[in-house]
């Protein structure tokens, strides 16, 4: 089956995702993650891209991200991923025992208006979620906990549209199951996410309107003989 297309141009904002192979974990101590931490750190003052929001679990990172320029998103994760599985297969003495990521990274378009807070929500409360923490902001390897004044080496790029007030509280609530939902499947299939309209203007113009369409082989019609 062919890999949908993925979106990677200047100014729009894209939600990222990547696992490890077989889902084992890419963290296994805090040692890993700061050294993550650091690989982004660098990334970002290679490449010109914005990081709004993220999270590193123990298995899988998030980001929410714009490039710049035309195709800097691309740039920017692939030498992440391979210099910090780079660095974890030199740590562990484990070159040649395989991946360390699942594979290339996931991604989808957001709308810059209520759906970029429904992402933001769910990328910074994901280790709430899991049960990993009881406040979202406690989580260390996360933007909440970055934004609310902890000190950290990941630079932080003001948000697009302004972060509403009570923003903490907000996150540590729960997201209803219909976004959630709604979230997966973009995460799946790479389609855009926002409202109706935006996203069909958005996959037409990000040439992403396979996304949109039902899985599966088209129905087969047979003639009725007359």
């Amino acid at each position: 089956m062919p890999r949908p297309p993925r979106a990677d141009f200047a100014g729009d904002t894209y939600h990222a995702l990547n696992r490890g192979n077989s889902r084992r974990e890419i963290f296994n101590k805090e040692a890993d993650y700061r050294a993550f931490e650091l690989v982004v750190a660098e990334g970002l003052e290679k490449f010109p891209v914005s990081l709004f929001s993220y999270e590193w679990m123990p298995n899988h990172w998030h980001m929410v991200l714009s490039p710049r320029e035309d195709g800097a998103m691309s740039l920017l994760l692939y030498w992440i991923t391979m210099t910090y599985a780079q660095r974890y297969h030199a740590h562990y003495h484990t070159v040649g025992n395989g991946h360390l990521f699942q594979g290339r990274f996931k991604s989808f378009p957001i709308q810059d208006d209520d759906h970029f807070f429904v992402v933001c929500r769910y990328v910074e409360r994901n280790a709430l979620t899991a049960g990993l923490v009881e406040q979202a902001e406690r989580w260390r390897w996360g933007s909440l906990w970055n934004w609310y004044g902890e000190q950290s080496i990941i630079q932080l790029t003001p948000w697009p549209i302004p972060r509403p007030s009570g923003w903490i509280e907000r996150v540590n609530q729960a997201i209803g199951d219909k976004e959630v939902n709604k979230l997966r499947q973009c995460v799946r299939r790479g389609s855009p996410f926002g409202d109706e309209q935006w996203t069909k203007t958005t996959a037409k113009r990000l040439n992403l309107e396979s996304t949109l369409r039902p899985l599966g082989r088209p129905r087969k019609f047979t003639q009725t003989a007359k």
